[in-house]
């Protein structure tokens, strides 16, 4: 008997343990939501950095937003080279979207401009196994009593030699990248950005699940004792028992993943078949409230929703300081479209653009990471290894346009960090730092899908923080129309704010 009654105390306690860390169950009681829950709490100090959220906010959607959404309308970063054929190097990929809006419209390489240009063919590499062939060598031409036997000089290379040579090349590729570049691949395509607009595309379930939980728990650093396995993210409380490279690091995925879930809410597919004589065949698209609301707020994200839009402000300062200091070297490149007129309005933009973000009073410090010796250099190894897979599990995304968006945003972000940690751009106080000419090959620090991916990646993140501002003043009004309602003896409208913010439910919603 006493056996049995241990026994039913047993499973009694497993199932408790259960609920309190399960994935998508109750951690605790939580009341229907607050409808500004979410930004209760979005004010102040940012952390790791001495600058605030309302800093920002000002600084972003009335100086930075208008001058990046012209910018990267321009043709020069309308264009992006990716390869979305790419198999999954982690697992097999055994979800693919099928619904229509994942699928992507490419574009020839004819309908790119300037593509045929020497400027874009001036930086293809040549293979060391093309270069130094015997058949590229051309013999020598001088007087007439030159003896070419005598005065033969051996350019060719080994295979083997050539195949250490690449090794090299791939090497100091590593040394300084963050993230694969897909530049090189013969199954790279061109896309038009402004023809694939990033917005939901139903691209969700356990596939989409397997992306970030990878990403969570096996590419982010984590503390040494987490006691929420089933919950991928770092809970905030536990970032202080990790150094500042580390959570530099989390801050900066968590900060992505959050621009890219309220762009999904931001642009929600509200009906396939939208209203009115001129209704786009495309559907409806729009905010959708109760989205927002299942992603970010408090009580459906055991309490960390806020803290993953300060996260997306965090991110935003890292990539901004990424472009102040290589501003004065992407002020000098050419921007080449074949339309003299366009490129001369691009310079002039990026220059206008720069100029604003350099007077901002409180840039992301880099100076204080990796400082250390060996050890330092070691975990700044990692940190590059960590982003660098993180980039490869882009390809195992099953949706396209999530795809593409997905790797174009992790390219941006990694060449931020490429900027920040390499070491090119650290020659401070140099007069002639980024002032190279850029059309001598060794001087070329950034390609071009480099540059595309940084411009768009920051509109991704300054899109983000304006459409917050949206979401703000929709969900203030909302509760004001509420409240206004209760006070009036009415229920139709306290149900309609229930559902939105999930009708009260215990339950938090699953990350995506």
């Amino acid at each position: 008997m006493v056996y049995k009654n241990c026994f039913v105390v047993f499973i009694i306690f497993a199932v408790v343990k259960v609920q309190a860390v399960g994935f998508d169950t109750e951690l605790f009681e939580t009341a229907p939501c607050d409808s500004n829950a979410c930004f209760d709490s979005l004010h102040g100090s940012l952390g790791d950095c001495s600058c605030n959220v309302d800093t920002i906010d000002y600084f972003n959607n009335v100086k930075i937003f208008p001058r990046i959404q012209s910018l990267v309308s321009k043709d020069y970063f309308r264009f992006y080279k990716v390869n979305l054929k790419k198999e999954c190097p982690f697992w097999v990929d055994d979800s693919r979207c099928a619904m229509k809006y994942c699928h992507i419209k490419t574009c020839s390489k004819e309908s790119v401009p300037g593509y045929d240009s020497e400027y874009e063919n001036e930086y293809l590499e040549e293979s060391p196994a093309t270069k130094y062939s015997e058949n590229t060598q051309s013999k020598c031409k001088g007087d007439s009593d030159h003896d070419p036997d005598l005065g033969y000089l051996n350019m060719t290379i080994s295979a083997a030699n050539q195949f250490e040579i690449a090794k090299w090349k791939a090497y100091d590729d590593s040394v300084e990248n963050f993230c694969q570049n897909d530049d090189k691949d013969v199954e790279a395509e061109y896309v038009d950005l402004s023809l694939n607009p990033e917005r939901y595309t139903g691209y969700k379930g356990p596939s989409a699940h397997r992306i970030w939980r990878s990403i969570y728990q096996e590419n982010c650093f984590r503390p040494k004792s987490n006691p929420y396995e089933s919950f991928p993210h770092v809970l905030s409380s536990d970032l202080g028992n990790m150094c500042l490279e580390k959570r530099v690091f989390y801050r900066a995925v968590s900060g992505l993943h959050s621009s890219i879930n309220i762009h999904l809410c931001s642009k929600y597919l509200l009906s396939e078949k939208g209203i009115g004589f001129a209704a786009s065949p495309e559907g409806e698209w729009g905010p959708n409230i109760a989205e927002f609301q299942r992603r970010f707020d408090p009580s459906q994200t055991f309490g960390e929703g806020p803290n993953w839009l300060k996260n997306l402000y965090f991110v935003y300062l890292l990539e901004m300081r990424a472009l102040a200091k290589a501003g004065p070297y992407l002020e000098r490149e050419d921007y080449f479209t074949g339309n003299p007129t366009e490129d001369e309005e691009t310079r002039n933009a990026i220059s206008n653009m720069l100029g604003i973000i350099y007077t901002f009073p409180e840039h992301f410090n880099e100076s204080l990471m990796f400082n250390g010796g060996l050890q330092a250099t070691q975990l700044k190894n990692e940190f590059r290894e960590h982003f660098r897979n993180i980039s490869r599990i882009m390809d195992c995304v099953g949706c396209d346009k999530c795809k593409l968006w997905g790797k174009l945003q992790t390219q941006g972000l990694g060449t931020a960090l490429k900027i920040l940690f390499s070491g090119k751009w650290d020659s401070e106080g140099d007069p002639d730092q980024g002032k190279l000419p850029l059309r001598h090959k060794s001087n070329k620090r950034l390609h071009r899908s480099e540059i595309v991916a940084l411009f768009n990646a920051f509109a991704r993140l300054s899109n983000s923080i304006r459409e917050l501002e949206n979401f703000r003043n929709m969900l203030s009004g909302h509760s004001s129309e509420v409240r206004g309602n209760v006070f009036s003896g009415g229920d139709s409208k306290r149900v309609s704010a229930n559902s939105a913010c999930g009708s009260g439910s215990k339950k938090p919603a699953k990350w995506s």
